[in-house]
């Protein structure tokens, strides 16, 4: 594999967003929105498919074509947002950028079997905290072919391209809690604030710290998945999740054949953090929807480190006792996976950058794709020159603390407002640097 081809690779992205009214109330106007916005599109020979209809009708997805570096991501999600924003102002709308709707909402589904499906297996009132969250997806290209809707990956595959894909489901699996803990974003759900990543406590759960999640007892379906040593191993991972959930829709009480109609198939099962796609992309599915300036700094650093592992050719594998990512003769060695996905996601969840063991994973996260002495993006972004860590939801509880334990509707929507401002603001000065930087 030489380094031109790795320039070929494509990446993509994709944001949620809560549908507001201008005094900050959720709307409902989904389908009103997207048809302005493929209207705009159209005219302005833009892509009308970058705007998606999302389960629930106060919810949007805004995404970006495929593109081949940063600079074009970062052009194509501005220009894309900017239509976004210019539907919602001719609708009397607004998009709310983060993660979670800060005060208590009733979401309307979609009247589709596939979610219905969905809410009947895991339970209709556990299934709708997907509806309260948004979140943040990157799609990574893998080597062409690799990725076999069938059985997972192809065995045909050469064994740079079987390296590839192992290497790079190994990091972006070890970069799970780092990216938990920066892109923590709305700090309430539901009018309370718990001091937790409410968007990953209420989707992916977590029976053994009891988190009540979507996903809480299908962790092999919507938790972090395992590293592989093989290409084999993936593939197991990926028909136990397959048939983890067919064996829930059986104790539901679900006819199996009504996933096959639906057109259920091996990569189609999972809502996991880090997972195989039918388009041929490695997608992570673990951050908080945030402001452009905090998603394309995590953006920025994902593929910074994807970058490094391939072009370097590095061999990415746990090890034994390791809690931090460590360089060592063509080897990155990255936490174990019970640290990983025990200690270290209780920590991101809880105190996040606040934990010494956290801060101290995110150091080495950070050195890791620091390039020939030139900070990356994120450095500026995340960590102080003091060497502290800031996030979104840090901000936003010291300039918008509630008065009470609970928060007021007028707080709330005074909050809401706020968000929308800054997301408005933020791709005004970024479109401009942008622009300047062509």
């Amino acid at each position: 594999m030489t380094k031109t081809d790795f320039a070929e690779r494509h990446l993509g992205m994709e944001q949620e967003f809560f549908l507001v009214d201008e005094e900050g109330v959720l709307s409902n106007q989904a389908d009103a929105f997207l048809q302005r916005c493929w209207e705009i599109a159209q005219a302005e020979s833009h892509h009308p498919q970058c705007f998606v209809p999302e389960f629930v009708k106060s919810v949007v997805e805004i995404n970006t074509i495929p593109v081949h570096n940063l600079r074009e991501l970062t052009a194509e999600y501005l220009k894309t947002l900017k239509i976004g924003l210019r539907a919602a102002r001719d609708l009397h709308l607004r998009l709310y950028p983060l993660s979670t709707y800060p005060l208590h909402i009733m979401p309307v589904r979609r009247n589709r079997p596939n979610y219905h499906l969905q809410a009947a297996t895991v339970g209709a009132e556990r299934f709708e905290n997907a509806a309260k969250c948004t979140g943040t997806h990157l799609h990574l290209e893998l080597p062409a072919g690799i990725v076999n809707r069938r059985v997972g990956c192809s065995y045909n595959s050469s064994a740079a391209d079987r390296a590839e894909l192992l290497n790079t489901y190994n990091l972006v699996t070890a970069l799970d809690a780092a990216l938990i803990a920066l892109s923590r974003a709305c700090p309430f759900y539901e009018g309370r604030v718990s001091g937790m990543a409410v968007r990953t406590l209420h989707y992916r759960g977590r029976e053994e710290f009891a988190w009540e999640g979507v996903y809480t007892h299908l962790q092999p379906v919507g938790g972090l998945l395992p590293y592989a040593a093989s290409i084999e191993d993936l593939v197991e991972l990926l028909f136990h999740r397959y048939y983890t959930w067919q064996e829930a829709m059986g104790r539901a009480g679900l006819d199996r054949q009504l996933f096959r109609q639906w057109g259920g198939e091996l990569l189609k099962v999972g809502w996991n953090p880090v997972r195989l796609n039918r388009l041929g992309t490695i997608e992570l599915r673990g951050m908080d929807s945030n402001y452009p300036e905090v998603t394309l700094a995590l953006i920025a650093l994902i593929v910074d480190a994807v970058n490094r592992v391939r072009h370097e050719e590095l061999i990415v594998r746990p090890k034994a006792g390791a809690k931090t990512f460590q360089l060592n003769e063509g080897k990155l060695n990255v936490p174990e996976f019970e640290y990983l996905n025990g200690e270290l996601l209780y920590g991101a969840v809880t105190e996040g950058v606040n934990s010494l063991a956290v801060k101290t994973y995110l150091d080495s996260v950070l050195e890791f794709v620091a390039n020939e002495d030139k900070l990356s993006q994120a450095f500026t972004q995340f960590r102080t020159a003091l060497g502290e860590y800031r996030t979104t939801e840090a901000k936003l509880l010291a300039d918008l603390a509630p008065t009470t334990e609970e928060l007021s509707r007028p707080e709330g929507l005074r909050l809401v407002r706020h968000c929308c401002d800054q997301l408005e603001a933020q791709v005004e000065f970024l479109s401009q640097q942008s622009a300047s930087s062509r």
